[in-house]
């Protein structure tokens, strides 16, 4: 029975952001379980690629490109996945950004830009999500990529945009969860820690690393697949009774 419950098989899951990284791997753990998996990106190349991979058997997966700060485009879209696969079950926002620079400095654009990506895109997505499934009605799962510095402020990188929209992130989680639990669907998010990805390899200071390292109790960074283990969990109805959560995977960083 409870192995039974983690199953996906037949279930429509779309993921945003799901070209590479931890949307790549959160991708592979729906497939695994049995999900037909729509990759959502901007970033043609991986995406087509990690479909490619991903349709070496059943279920396929399929990329479209789509930037999610585009409302009107993210409404079509979803509305044309529901067409053409029946419904949409599952939606995990995994598009993000952000720009590490002191807040001073910072441009409009590029404030504009991890909010839009971050809060607005998460929010036109399930909406858009929440409307499909409302109108099939399908009594789905939605999961959004918050993040422990939505909890905590981060340190020695200075990301005050970012920190926001994840917290933001959070409280629109838990309000959508409650506006729509009567419909059947429900709504949480997941606040990763450090996770090392190759972006986080290659794209940010050595010592970066070494002190995240060093201020985790686990005494290590966490693995993409490790975020989207309890993404699949989420999704699952082994969690049919949570709705509203935000469940932290962050190594224990965030109890010091």
């Amino acid at each position: 029975m409870y192995r039974q419950k983690l199953e996906l098989d037949g279930r429509v899951a779309v993921v945003t952001g799901g070209a590479r990284g931890i949307g790549r791997a959160i991708v592979g753990a729906l497939k695994e379980m049995g999900a037909r998996c729509i990759i959502i990106d901007i970033l043609d190349d991986l995406g087509q690629t990690t479909a490619e991979e991903y349709s070496k058997n059943e279920p396929k997966v399929d990329y479209i490109h789509l930037d999610v700060r585009e409302s009107e485009n993210v409404a079509s879209t979803f509305a044309t996945i529901a067409e053409q696969y029946g419904t949409i079950d599952i939606l995990v926002t995994s598009a993000g950004v952000v720009v590490h620079k002191p807040s001073e400095d910072i441009t409009d654009i590029e404030w504009r830009y991890v909010i839009d990506t971050n809060l607005d895109g998460s929010f036109w997505c399930v909406r858009e999500a929440v409307r499909q499934m409302k109108a099939k009605g399908t009594r789905g799962s939605v999961v959004t990529i918050g993040s422990m510095s939505g909890l905590i402020v981060n340190h020695p990188q200075i990301q005050v945009a970012y920190n926001v929209s994840k917290a933001a992130v959070h409280s629109l989680t838990a309000s959508l969860a409650a506006e729509y639990a009567s419909d059947g669907i429900r709504i949480n998010a997941i606040a990763p820690g450090y996770i090392l990805t190759d972006l986080t390899k290659d794209g940010v200071p050595a010592e970066w690393l070494t002190e995240w390292k060093a201020r985790t109790p686990t005494g290590r960074m966490g693995s993409p697949d490790e975020v989207a283990s309890v993404v699949a969990f989420l999704a699952s109805d082994a969690a049919s009774f949570m709705t509203g959560s935000t469940v932290v995977a962050d190594g224990g960083y965030t109890i010091w």
